[in-house]
């Protein structure tokens, strides 16, 4: 794409079903710089039927940080494995894989970070370029120029690792997908709520694969469905991000997961009040079927 400047004019037309299957095979790299199909975060057996992508920033990217660090307070892995469809949530950022494990710990985001340097994914799915701040989230926490100093810092400690200027372009920005299957089914919620908790304790939460799920989804159906015996995925809800600070906000997220709750409010009651009332995303997610799941289980 061109290298925009000022507020980039991105659109949230979900992807075609060509572009998906164009994109499936994109290889992405994990910590250990080992590759993985992008199709394989979001679809396949033992991962969770809906998972939500989170696209970032360079890894030294203070709003971005911010943004996993508020994501990672009110959206946990146990918080969405009691829900009633299995979901996980993936972030691909676009630097040097040898700085996801620093990003990993200084964001403490408990969800499989992987990287996409190529960034042909972000072309592919209409992630675009720019540098303009635009307005301040609720997700912004800290000040624009105590981040700033914080991802030099960061910058600087990579110097003798050879890092420091392998965090990706710093014009990309990134945006979230949220993949769920193409067809529901009446599958009704098979296992039981006790039950639940006793599957948190089958993942991994350190390791890469941790969006992957036990051999059934949370709500009892495996993942058949497709041609190939794998569940169709398709995307039902997207956002792309129009300037260096523009992800969904927390709310807007819980929402189309189906979380209760609206996440942690800030003291700005002006920044929380709009990110309680704006939607920036497309689509329509299974959130509200997922609630009826709920009741007819007799789950609050």
């Amino acid at each position: 794409p061109l290298d925009f400047q000022g507020t980039v004019n991105s659109n949230n037309e979900l992807p075609t079903a060509e572009t998906l299957a164009k994109i499936g095979d994109y290889m992405l790299l994990d910590r250990d710089g080992k590759s993985h199909p992008f199709r394989s975060l979001y679809s396949g057996k033992h991962v969770a039927r809906r998972v939500l992508i989170i696209f970032v920033r360079h890894f030294f990217c203070g709003n971005c940080q911010q943004y996993l660090r508020a994501l990672s307070t009110s959206i946990t892995p146990e918080a969405l494995l009691r829900l009633p469809l299995s979901t996980f949530i993936a972030v691909i950022g676009c630097g040097d894989p040898g700085l996801i494990e620093m990003y990993a710990t200084e964001t403490g985001c408990p969800f499989p970070v992987y990287t996409d340097p190529t960034r042909k994914l972000y072309d592919e799915l209409g992630m675009l370029q720019t540098l303009t701040l635009g307005e301040r989230p609720a997700y912004q926490k800290e000040g624009i120029v105590k981040s700033s100093l914080a991802s030099i810092v960061q910058g600087l400690k990579q110097i003798k690792s050879g890092l420091a200027t392998k965090a990706g372009p710093a014009r990309q920005i990134g945006g979230e997908f949220l993949f769920e299957p193409v067809d529901l089914g009446t599958s009704p919620v098979g296992t039981p709520w006790a039950e639940v908790e006793r599957r948190m304790g089958d993942f991994g939460l350190g390791d890469t694969a941790a969006h992957r799920t036990s051999d059934t989804s949370l709500d009892g159906k495996g993942e058949e469905g497709g041609d190939d015996g794998v569940e169709a995925k398709t995307v039902t809800w997207c956002h792309r991000m129009r300037t260096t600070r523009d992800h969904a906000e927390i709310p807007e997220l819980m929402e189309v997961l189906g979380l209760d709750g609206q996440g942690m409010p800030i003291k700005d009651k002006k920044r929380w009040s709009r990110a309680l009332e704006q939607r920036k995303g497309t689509g329509l997610s299974m959130a509200s079927q997922m609630s009826a799941m709920k009741a007819e289980a007799g789950v609050g």
